[in-house]
């Protein structure tokens, strides 16, 4: 029987000044049990003997300190699911699909670290030292072909160890026929070269056995409140000055065009499919485009456009404008951190 949470029934102002703590949710039980299950299978049926424990905490990761994943706690329950598609717009893990594609990245690490893989030089010679530093910000290259791409904005870029995580995760995905996928890529050689080494330490014993939970949801004290408020400024972005011009593009300032509707009355009814849209083109996080989208508005609200034309044209016109922006913004320095490192 499925356990009830007195909370679940709480208006959102009173659920966000509960404590993550005191939230006590827990995998077992929920449908993560079975995205855990076959995750173990895909594991098991490559010969690796490394089974990664799970527990609740506040993100996904996996620290190079134990064999094991840790899992946001918004998916340990509908209620908390709900809360962050209001906050955050993705609910990142939210389906078993994409719960899989993360689940065969944390296992990535935890079988780097299990095996020490870092620690061989042709390991280094093809992702790079793991010793190297995390950066608060990456600039990807879209076009590249040295990397493997499995989650968004081409996250294998970021560093050499979530380059071979990435990897691992092409790898390991049932069906994903990577060699057709990859061929006459450079990134070709790191899945051949994944490919070999798990052959290699297939039936072998993990030199990393202790299992602790690093974070659990039950010691983090801080409300869902000031987590969410965190959360929300890795998505900020500095809002860009020049609109102007490119808005004016699109929509109408002159005067014989007042009896059409206001461009941002048109852009508030259509936010929510371009913003899917282009989250879905460029890999952006919705968060992310929203805030874009709010500046947008209030810039056409000031500049009094008017929505005049074609309204599919005019849809058409936006979204290709957005998707340039949030292309543009992958190479600016400004952008503080696409994802929680």
């Amino acid at each position: 029987m499925p356990r009830r949470f007195p909370w679940s029934k709480l208006p959102d102002e009173e659920l966000l000044e509960l404590r993550l703590k005191d939230l006590k949710v827990t995998i077992e039980g929920t449908w993560l049990e079975g995205c855990l299950h076959d995750l173990y299978g895909e594991l098991d049926g490559r010969g690796l003997r490394v089974r990664p424990h799970a527990w609740i905490s506040d993100e996904w990761f996996s620290p190079d300190s134990t064999p094991g994943i840790a899992v946001p706690f918004y998916l340990a329950h509908p209620r908390l699911m709900r809360l962050e598609r209001k906050k955050i717009i993705d609910v990142e893990g939210g389906t078993v699909p994409e719960c899989m594609r993360i689940l065969r990245h944390e296992a990535g690490h935890v079988v780097q670290h299990a095996f020490q893989l870092h620690r061989r030089r042709r390991w280094q010679e093809l992702f790079g030292r793991s010793s190297t530093r995390y950066p608060s910000y990456y600039r990807p290259n879209p076009a590249s072909k040295n990397y493997v791409q499995h989650l968004r904005l081409w996250y294998a870029q970021s560093h050499p160890d979530e380059d071979f995580a990435e990897t691992f995760a092409v790898w390991l995905r049932p069906r994903s026929d990577w060699r057709k996928r990859y061929a006459e890529w450079p990134a070709l050689r790191k899945l051949e070269y994944v490919d070999e080494l798990m052959a290699e330490i297939a039936g072998a014993k993990p030199l990393l056995t202790r299992r602790i939970k690093v974070d659990p949801l039950n010691r983090l004290g801080r409300t869902l409140a000031e987590h969410y408020k965190k959360k929300q400024a890795l998505y900020a972005v500095d809002s860009p000055t020049a609109y102007d011009r490119d808005l004016l593009r699109i929509f109408s300032d002159d005067p014989k065009h007042r009896s059409w509707p206001a461009a941002s009355t048109f852009l508030r009814h259509n936010r929510a499919k371009i913003r899917q849209m282009v989250s879905k083109w460029t890999g952006e996080y919705q968060l992310t485009l929203d805030a874009v989208l709010d500046d947008m508005i209030v810039r056409c609200r000031e500049l009094k456009l008017r929505a005049a034309g074609n309204e599919r044209q005019l849809k058409t016109d936006f979204t290709v404008l957005l998707t340039a922006k949030t292309v543009h913004s992958l190479y600016s320095p400004s952008r503080r951190r696409w994802f929680a490192l």
